[in-house]
This record gives C-alpha cells, structure tokens and sequence, in this order.
C-alpha cells in the first residue's frame, strides 16, 4: 500500500492542475445531483416494528382519523386578559379556513368542548333531577326498575365525565386555548411545504389582541448545517494551523480540502434523499465529520512534506514519500473510522445505519482527497508551503521517572472515573419542546401548555383496550368506565377520556393526561405499568421509550463488536498483546468520561448556561451508539500516529522506555494540533439551536479532549513506561502468523532512500 500511495502522490504532483479540475468537476456534479434528485429530510426519529408503532398502526386501521398527524396550536391574549367573544369567534373561522389547506384533514375549535362539557354536565344534573322527582311518584314495580337502569346509566355518564374534566382545550383563567391540527398525511409523510402553509396562514389571520405559538410537530425543520458557531470553530481550527504551521499558504491548505469533501460528501449523500429516508441530523454528522477528519488528515501529509523539504528532499519526491508513509497511515486511519461508522448497520435500527453510512462516506471522500489532491495541491504551492520557519532541532529524549509514571496512572484513572460517574444514572430519551431555544415558538407552546394546562398535556397517551368479543351499544360506556377507573387508578394519571369504539367492536381507545411530560421518568414508568395491563400505549412519550430501549439493547453488542475490533486491528498494527488491551481499555475509560459529562450537563444541567441548556432532560437515545463508532475511530487515530513512532524506535534499537518517550516526542505534537483541530470543530455546533446538534458536538468535542489528552497522550505513555519491554510481547506462533502491517512506511523509506536537494534547491532556500 506505501508504494502504491508513493506512486499515487507523485503521479498527482506533476499532473496537478488536472487533480485539481476532476475535484471541481466531482464537486460540481455531488451539488447538481443534489439540486435535481435530493428530498425531504425527516425531523422525526423513528423504529419500526416498536410496541408504539403496531399500535399507531392499529388505531389507523380500525380509527381512521387517528391516522394522521398532530400538531398544536397555542393561541393566548397579548396582555394575559381574557379572550372576548370576538376573539373566540375570530379563531373558530381562522381554524374553519384553515381547514381547506392542502396536507389539513381537520381543526378543532377549542372552545367547543368546554361548552359540550358543559352541556352534557348540565344534561346528566337535570336528568339526575328528574329520576328524583319521578322516585316521590308512586308507580309499578316495573317502572322503578326503569328509573333505577336510567339512574344507573347517568352515574357512568357521570363518572366518565369527572374522569375527564380535567382534560381541556381553554385554560381556566381563558387567556390560551389549545387547538389540534390534524393532517391528512402520517407524521412522518407530512411535508414541510404543508407545515409551513399553516404556519403562513394561521399568523396572518390570528385576530387583534392574540398570539399563536406553534408546536413542535409544525415547526420542526432541517437544523442548519453551518452556523456562526461551526464558522468559529473553523476559524480556531485555522487559528491552530497557523501556529503549527507558521505561515498562512500551508495554514489554509488543509481547511480548503476538508471544505472540499465536506462540499462533496455531503451534497452526494443528500442526492439519495430522495429514494431513502433519512434524519435530518444525517447530513450534520456528515458535516462535523468531514470538516474534522479532513482538516487533520491533510495536516498529517502537510507536516511530513514541510519536515522532508526542510531536510533538503527533492519537492516531488517529498510529496511522493509523504503520501507513501503518511498517507498510508492516514489511510489505514481513517479505515478505522469507516469500519465503526459501517458497523452501526449491525445494530438493525435503520436511521442509525443511514448515519454511520454517510459518515463513512463522509470520511471516505475525506481520505481520498488528502492522498490525492494534497499532493496535487502541494505540487502547485511549492516550497511556499514551508514558509521561513525552520524545525528547531529537539532536545535528546530521556525516559521518565517510574515514580512519575505511576502518579500519571493513578490521577489520570482517577479523573477519568470520577468525571464517568454520573454516567451511572444517565437516562435515554429524544427531545421536546422544551429542549428548543428559548426564544423559539416551540419553546413558548410548549412551555405555556405547561403552565396554563399542566405538563403532561404535552405528551398525552393514546391507550387502547383489546376487547374479546364485539360489544353492543348498550355495553359501550360502562367498559369505558370500567376501562376508565383502571387507567385513573394508575400513578401518575390526571385525567381520561373516551376516545371511542372502533366499528368492528373491538377496540376502545382513550387519551390519557400523565402528571408530568414526555420525558420525565414517572411518564416511562406509567407507559410500562399500561403495558403490563395488557393495554396498548402510543404517542410521543411511548414511542421515546421504545425507541430507547431499542438502542440501549443493540449498545452492549455494538460495544463489544467495536471492542473486538479494536483488539484484533491493533494486534496486526502493533504487532503486541498488551499495547492493544491498553489502547482498548483506555478507549473504554475515555468514552464512559464521554457519558458522564453528558449526562452532568445535559440531563443534571450542571453549567447548564453555558452550553445552552436550559431545561434538562434525558441523554439523547441515540448518542450513545454514534459516539462509541466515532470516538473509537478517532482513538485508534491518535493511538496510531503516538504509538507507531514507540514502536519504530523500539525496533530501531532504543530500549522499551526510551522509545516510548523517543516516540511521544515525535508524535505529539501533530497529534496536539489534530486534537485541537476536532475538538474546536465538533465544539463549534454546541451552540447550535437544534438540542440534538448541540448534544452531539459536546460528546465528540469531550470524547476527543478524554482520550486525546487524558489517555493517548498521559496515561498510555505511562503504562507502556511501567510495561517496558512486556509491552512488545507476541507469542511466537501468533508472530509467525500475522502479516507485517508497515502501517508507517518504514519499507518504502528503506526502498527510496533520500539524499539531500542541491545547494540552491528553493525548498532549503525558503527554509533559510
């Protein structure tokens, strides 16, 4: 592979402008396929085959109407008075008109069923009254018994109605008003088009004196890709380079490549958004990956070049031998990262395969270009790529202390386990609208149906009962009461009501109010008590639940497959038992410190403010799985690049521990740079105002500083210290085995050795 990508590297230098065309032209053609076949992203995180969907599946066989999607509109009086009578009739013709909007099944005015309520109150009390005064009448035996099934039937009727009082459409001091939109179309086929035709329409015609928020399910959209937050991280990743690097021409060669197969890794993927379904995230991911693997891949080329060139190696055989070794390990690199990333289509949960697909692909196009058009590029730069910058020459390395390897051992576990402690209570969800930006109408419609209607308006329950034969009419409403009790008598119920009776008779479906919202734990616990009743349970706050434990169940497996993985790779890279287990181990300790500054911040609010987080929920369900495929990728990265020098000096003659420190010296400080690079790039989308962005550039800028920081560069160096020469030991008959990896191209170096440029060569005039 070093020869070939020897070849490749100088091949691209002397054809440089046409390496450097066929990318344009690639680039031109990933956007046009974009423009002319890309899709409709989907906001909305879904599994099929859950105990959520069969029952959504359910309801829209046998309750047509329940078929569509839902979403909430908040209407609420600018001052905080009371709605007058023109307001109420002024929202009621909003919502008729809104009603012939193309994608809208239905509306319902919300103040129709407080005086149907009312209604039936009053009917049931004077029916009540009546059977009184029938009883004072004297009458035959026959007609008590009348009275007496009558009165029978109003006390259901009653206690149906107390059942669900407590579920209403127009708060109780009458300044906001709830009022459902149902579309014709199932949540996830509803188009942004239709969405925002309401959202036009319905803030055009809101009367004088109103406001309307919109819920999550209208408002949701594609989250930006870049914003001012990714833009600044760029700009310190640039900031970084520039200090390494000491000049701006080589600075900014590698963030116009990474922007190059960002451009074209994530244009083609979304091409095929039209013929699959895919997150809305999706293309994020694609985004952070490429920017920040693509930056340091290239960085890696750059500096071996800039090292040779300085050496006084001809310009295009430098390019040529960089690829060669460089390149090679920025290959075997960044097939890591592939690997993970493709693995989570094992897990069987389809958009978390789409994900890690094109993340691949993403890192994929990312590796191609740093081993082509580098080259190219660094062929058209010349010897301005190394400035006048000269390579101080470093001090002889000298092994450390045994004393201080053992204190760097026992604080580094130390930190490391006491900031993965909260990971023991970290709780998986998907967010709502109470994760939005504050300033967001989400936030505001979710939040005022908190405080004027209770939280767990916010997430009602669809329940539905299987019955086992059809029931008549007449039997209707006393098995909704007695279905009814049963759910009100569960914790956390505060109201029922009646949904109805599907026309075969065998399904009664009702609408449950929980005490708190969606995401809080006493809502999953109610979900699971409904279920073990043998009741079927759907809506936003079921379907978390069941889309969290999918992903929690698939995590062991995905873990020990990335494990296995991870062993086996760096047992053919390092040729060792140990340094693997190590590696390994140090992974494993980096990514549960990941999961506990998650859920420290993001699920306790712990410096809430500053990371935007301004009401705590559960760990996104999702993020786990994706971090364990990323951050593996990028840990075996820095383990590669540090550890591969240890073991080209150990096998140069240093002894064990003066290798180790011969090669942290060598590596460190590309891979402090490359460190930093990604850290600043994933930091940068923390403050994005989508939560899942937010969630998700946190956990890969804190998994890289964890393991980068703390493991690669401190504890690993130590443990090898104490490991000494143990830590090269390979049973023979397994070394006999194994090919030999040159992951380095320590080979390709021994078959192109390198003489020093003439005298007046530009590369070592520019050095001067």
């Amino acid at each position: 592979m070093a020869e070939l990508l020897y070849r490749l590297g100088r091949a691209c230098a002397r054809r440089a402008w046409t390496v450097v065309v066929a990318w344009i032209v690639v680039l031109g053609l990933s956007v046009g396929a974009y423009l002319a076949f890309g899709g409709v992203l989907s906001s909305q995180v879904t599994i099929p085959g859950t105990a959520t969907a069969k029952v959504t599946d359910q309801l829209a066989g046998k309750f047509p109407s329940a078929g569509g999607g839902t979403g909430s509109l908040v209407f609420h009086t600018a001052d905080g008075s009371t709605f007058t009578d023109g307001q109420r009739t002024a929202i009621a013709a909003l919502l008729e008109s809104t009603e012939g909007l193309d994608g809208v099944a239905a509306t319902n005015d919300p103040f129709a069923p407080q005086r149907q309520l009312a209604e039936q109150t009053a009917q049931v009390e004077a029916g009540e009254k009546q059977i009184a005064a029938a009883r004072t009448q004297p009458g035959s035996d026959a007609q008590r018994a009348q009275l007496d099934a009558r009165a029978a039937q109003l006390e259901l009727s009653k206690q149906l109605l107390a059942m669900s009082s407590e579920i209403r459409t127009v708060s109780r001091d009458n300044t906001t008003a709830i009022a459902p939109v149902i579309f014709t179309k199932a949540q996830l086929d509803v188009t942004p088009e239709t969405k925002e035709g309401v959202v036009e329409h319905v803030s055009a015609g809101v009367p004088a004196g109103v406001e309307v928020d919109f819920s999550n399910e209208i408002t949701q959209s594609v989250p930006e890709i870049l914003g001012v937050g990714e833009v600044i991280g760029v700009i310190i990743a640039g900031i970084t380079l520039m200090v390494m690097l000491g000049t701006l021409v080589a600075a900014s060669l590698p963030i116009l490549s990474a922007l190059a197969g960002v451009g074209i890794g994530v244009t083609a993927s979304l091409a095929l958004s039209g013929v699959v379904d895919m997150l809305s995230i999706t293309p994020v991911l694609g985004v952070m990956l490429g920017l920040a693997v693509g930056i340091d891949y290239c960085l890696f080329i750059l500096n071996r070049h800039r090292r040779q060139l300085l050496e006084g190696v001809e310009l295009h055989e430098s390019i040529g031998l960089a690829n060669g070794t460089s390149g090679n390990a920025v290959v075997f690199a960044g097939s890591t990262v592939l690997v993970a990333l493709l693995a989570l289509n094992v897990t069987g949960i389809g958009f978390l395969g789409m994900m890690g697909t094109v993340g691949a692909f993403c890192v994929a196009v990312a590796v191609i270009i740093a081993v082509t058009l580098t080259p190219a590029m660094l062929s058209l730069l010349g010897p301005r790529i190394v400035g006048r910058r000269t390579l101080k020459k470093q001090a002889a390395a000298t092994p450390m202390s045994t004393r201080r390897a053992l204190l760097t051992v026992v604080a580094g576990l130390a930190a490391l386990i006491v900031i993965a402690i909260p990971a023991l209570s970290m709780r998986l969800g998907l967010p709502d609208g109470s994760s939005e930006a504050q300033d967001s109408t989400q936030y505001q419609a979710y939040k005022l149906i908190e405080e004027k209607f209770g939280a767990g308006v916010n997430g009602p329950l669809l329940v539905v009962a299987d019955l086992p034969a059809p029931i008549t009419e007449d039997r209707l409403i006393p098995e909704q009461v007695r279905v009814g009790t049963t759910l009100l008598g569960q914790n956390d119920v505060t109201a029922v009501a009646p949904i109805g009776l599907s026309s075969d008779g065998t399904l009664l479906a009702f609408q449950v109010v929980p005490a708190e919202g969606p995401t809080s734990a006493s809502t999953e616990q109610l979900v699971r008590d409904l279920r073990e009743l043998s009741l079927g349970v759907a809506g936003s706050a079921s379907g978390n639940i069941d889309i969290s434990e999918q992903l929690s169940d698939a995590l062991p497996g995905y873990l020990g497959l990335v494990i296995g993985l991870s062993l086996i790779i760096m047992i053919f890279v390092f040729r060792s038992i140990l340094v693997p287990v190590t590696a390994t181990l140090g992974f494993i300790l980096s990514l549960f410190a990941t999961f506990g500054g998650l859920t420290a911040i993001f699920q306790w609010g712990w410096l809430g403010a500053l990371f935007g987080v301004h009401d705590p929920g559960p760990v996104l369900s999702f993020l786990p799985t994706i971090l364990i495929g990323i951050l593996f990728g990028l840990a075996m990265d820095y383990q590669l690049f540090l550890v591969s020098g240890m073991r080209e000096a150990y096998a140069h003659g240093a002894s064990p521990r003066l290798a180790v420190r011969q090669g942290l010296r060598a590596g460190r400080t590309v891979v402090i740079a490359a460190a930093i690079i990604m850290i600043s790039v994933f930091g940068g989308f923390i403050f994005s105002n989508s939560a899942i962005i937010r969630s998700l550039g946190f956990g890969l800028a804190f998994g890289v500083l964890a393991d980068a920081f703390l493991v690669r560069m401190l504890l690993i160096p130590a443990v090898m210290h104490l490991l000494g020469r143990s830590a090269w030991w390979l049973p023979r008959r397994l070394d006999r085995l194994l090919p030999n990896v040159d992951v380095e191209g320590a080979a390709l170096e021994r078959n192109h050795p390198t003489t020093p440029a003439p005298a007046n060569d530009s590369a070592r005039t520019a050095a001067g």
